[in-house]
């Protein structure tokens, strides 16, 4: 079943939308472009915090998003009714990636339920036995039209988690751990298959957190770089699906039964109310890896990278590392440093906020976010950070007034059980200031190393808040921690937290949490404000020519049933040179527009206010503002221009220093540029002189066009100033997965490259000039929509 956020969703009814206006030009049935699969569609990615620290911030904020999402939201309310067999879940219900299913029970017949997301942790879904991972778009709008996910067996890494955690450790701690010790190891691309942790599962009480455990490490697959980290079905799993609501019938009959007989998880019996799971046999893995529990120790992310992790007994030092290393170089254990000079590490500045004299130092917390992401359907380390916030009511503890700070629960479910619990009231007592007042400051980031501290999954460069340079994952308790000390230049075992309402300073063990219990209720649905959304009954969309919103891509214009066929590049000059640890947040920004980027000029020319600008990923319907995002992430550094951090590239052959796209646009008449806005979207001119690592990068670019891997540039001897011609067959049929490539330049240089094709099915999507090409070819021969069951 494919899962998608609005981000990606809104782009993907796009194309289904464009699908049907090219069907009906070509005089064929629009009823045959429709899902094929069961499609969820959360819509969980557009609210940003406009107002905290406020007692109606919850609601002010969800008003401000219906307002600056309404035509969004529309559009996507369309899609729900124009299309069979998908489902759009309205905003204010949880993320996408805690959305998952269990087991699907349709016309009697029973079958495990596998997962594509497009939210990268989508993976969480495998603390429950569920198979899942994250793909891109593109591959996701594939599998809703009924196309195969097509990949290359992959290694298994079996992971052993044994003994007993220690006090004091939790969930986020033993996830940057297991995220670091894989990384070390070696995880792009494998499946990782994680057992153990019997001596945890003896006391029934136990069994209902452990799984919660358990979804936190799979949500992180993607910052190990495996495709999955699954736990198989067990006894626990059938705990936690009776605590979460399902029947004894269910449990046993659908689930029980039915995982035993397929051998789909471990053996399990029922005995008495109890469920034991058998004794396993020992068996093969691409490799192994073990962890003890007890050596977990409570630990931070490093301030650029999710996978890197330093242990919060020398946190102090490592900042101070991270001060005097050289940008953009890794020295030993320590990542990407920020070039401050000794003599300006002890910098003040000096400033007045709401009349009371205030200052920033480099390490100064700027925002702290408990985020809706990994940490947040955990209700250890939430009710946790809760009780956190209670004790320091308690002795007078205060958050500084310009720290923006925002709590964004995972689900309903999550803000349920804070409410019970009545620690959602002490947050509020704790943060009483609005975000906007706080937003003043901003100005004097600019020149300082302000740090960002959130409980979410990823930290990259620019996805926090284009002026925080310091971004760190941490715990939900170690996120309060931090908010309350104001610095993460802080050595929480020697140095005060802060001072009571005595005037005494207060460490941080006199806040941490004790025991808790914890409350579960259902999930309830229903949203007035998404039900008063107008939107006409049609089958075709009524494409806005003013839109700055949805607008109709150029995929499918003059689109012809025969493939286009191979295409080789010839004479091409490089645009970018890009070094290691580039992630999908350095090519295609999902945070805010910058007004003198060039997706903020074409926004400005359309009259839209800088307020009013939303993000690049709330933008994503509309591919004028894409393409002009593409590689806009302001911490980007081009060797091209000898390591400049910022989104600009060296014009070849002029010499010129542009933004990325105008270098890309240079030269174009009207006419072209309309051909370039259709290569660049499609990047279908996708050179790669380097290694590709992860996993959604190559399946990403071929579902696209092309991409091939090679040597790196350095070892070529190649500036990125050369002209190069990919020499390709001009049959699909003389190329095979893997192959080799030839390369040359006008420097008399050449070298070979391996097609990045792992499968024959890849190769016929880049013989139709990209996965969406291929499946409207195969729709055209296809019967009507007929018989397919719908959710509606």
């Amino acid at each position: 079943m494919p899962t998608v956020h609005d981000f990606t969703g809104v782009p993907a009814v796009v194309d289904l939308a464009c699908m049907r206006d090219a069907t009906k030009k070509l005089g064929g049935d629009i009823n045959k472009i429709n899902p094929l699969v069961p499609v969820e569609l959360v819509i969980d990615h557009s609210v940003t915090v406009d107002v905290a620290r406020s007692k109606n911030a919850l609601q002010a904020n969800m008003e401000f998003e219906l307002e600056r999402n309404r035509e969004r939201f529309a559009f996507l309310k369309w899609g729900a009714n124009a299309f069979h067999n998908m489902l759009v879940v309205p905003p204010g219900f949880g993320i996408v990636h805690q959305q998952g299913r269990v087991v699907f029970n349709t016309d009697g017949i029973l079958y495990p339920d596998t997962v594509v997301g497009t939210d990268s942790h989508t993976t969480m879904i495998n603390g429950l036995g569920v198979t899942g991972w994250g793909v891109g778009g593109i591959e996701a709008e594939a599998a809703m039209l009924g196309e195969p996910m097509i990949m290359v067996l992959p290694g298994v890494i079996r992971f052993k988690l044994s003994g007993k955690s220690r006090e004091g450790a939790t969930a986020t701690d033993l996830v940057l751990t297991v995220t670091q010790m894989l990384r070390k190891h070696g995880a792009v691309g494998k499946f990782i298959e994680f057992y153990g942790t019997m001596e945890l599962q003896k006391k029934k009480k136990k069994k209902k957190k452990i799984l919660l455990k358990w979804a936190t490490i799979a949500n992180m697959s993607p910052d190990y770089g495996a495709t999955m980290g699954f736990f198989p079905v067990d006894h626990v799993t059938l705990e936690y699906l009776k605590l979460t609501g399902r029947s004894e019938e269910t449990v046993i009959r659908f689930v029980l039964h039915f995982m035993n007989h397929l051998k789909l998880g471990k053996e399990i019996e029922k005995k008495g109310t109890n469920f034991i799971t058998q004794p396993q046999r020992e068996r093969v893995f691409w490799s192994y890896l073990e962890l003890d529990l007890a050596d977990v120790e409570p630990c931070v992310s490093s301030p650029k990278t999710p996978h890197d992790r330093v242990p919060l007994k020398d946190m102090k030092r490592d900042w101070h590392l991270c001060l005097n290393n050289k940008v953009g170089l890794k020295v030993s254990n320590f990542y990407q440093g920020y070039g401050v000079p000794n003599k300006a590490q002890d910098k003040v500045v000096k400033f007045s906020f709401n009349g009371q004299p205030a200052d920033l130092k480099h390490g100064s917390v700027v925002i702290v976010a408990i985020t809706s992401f990994t940490n947040t359907s955990n209700p250890s380390v939430m009710i946790g950070a809760g009780l956190m916030v209670k004790k320091a009511c308690e002795l007078g503890l205060e958050v500084k007034p310009w720290i923006i700070t925002s709590l964004g629960p995972g689900s309903e479910m999550v803000s349920k059980y804070l409410i019970k619990s009545t620690l959602i009231s002490k947050v509020s007592m704790l943060l009483v200031m609005a975000a906007q007042h706080a937003l003043e400051t901003q100005g004097i980031w600019m020149n300082m190393i302000v740090a960002a501290v959130l409980s979410g999954n990823q930290n990259f460069e620019g996805r926090i808040h284009p002026l925080t340079r310091a971004n760190y994952l941490a715990s939900p308790p170690l996120v309060v921690a931090y908010a309350l000390a104001g610095t993460v230049d802080i050595d929480f075992d020697n140095e005060p937290l802060g001072r009571g309402k005595d005037g005494k300073n207060l460490a941080q063990s006199t806040v941490l949490p004790d025991m808790f219990k914890s409350a579960y209720e259902s999930i309830t649905k229903g949203n007035s404000t998404w039900n008063q959304l107008s939107v006409p009954p049609s089958t075709l969309y009524a494409w806005d020519p003013n839109s700055t919103y949805i607008n109709k891509p150029p995929f499918f214009e003059d689109l012809k049933i025969d493939p286009p066929g191979p295409h080789g590049v010839k004479d091409a000059y490089c645009l970018v040179s890009f070094g290691d640890s580039i992630s999908t947040d350095h090519i295609s920004p999902a945070g805010s527009i910058h007004k003198d980027s060039p997706a903020g000029r074409y926004l400005l020319q359309h009259c839209i206010k800088p307020i009013d600008f939303n993000s690049y990923g709330g933008r994503r319907g509309n591919y004028e503002v894409m393409v002009r995002g593409t590689f806009t992430n302001i911490r980007i550094v081009n060797k091209l221009l000898n390591g400049e951090v910022g989104p600009k590239t060296l014009h070849i052959p002029t010499g010129e220093k542009l933004p990325i796209f105008d270098a890309a646009m240079v030269g174009t008449t009207l006419s072209s540029l309309f051909e370039a806005f259709k290569l660049l979207l499609a990047t279908k001119r996708y050179l790669c002189l380097v290694e590709v690592h992860g996993c959604w990068g190559g399946h990403y670019c071929f579902g696209r066009g092309r991409i091939w891997k090679c040597e790196d540039a350095e070892s070529l001897g190649l500036t990125g100033c050369e002209r190069f011609t990919i020499q390709l067959p001009e049959n699909i049929n003389e190329i095979r997965p893997g192959q080799d490539i030839i390369v040359t330049t006008d420097i008399r240089k050449s070298f070979t490259c391996t097609a990045r094709f792992d499968t024959e099915v890849e190769l016929a999507y880049f013989d139709h000039g990209g996965i969406l090409q291929y499946v409207f070819e195969s729709f055209s021969n296809r019967p009507s929509f007929l018989n397919i069951p719908s959710w509606r």
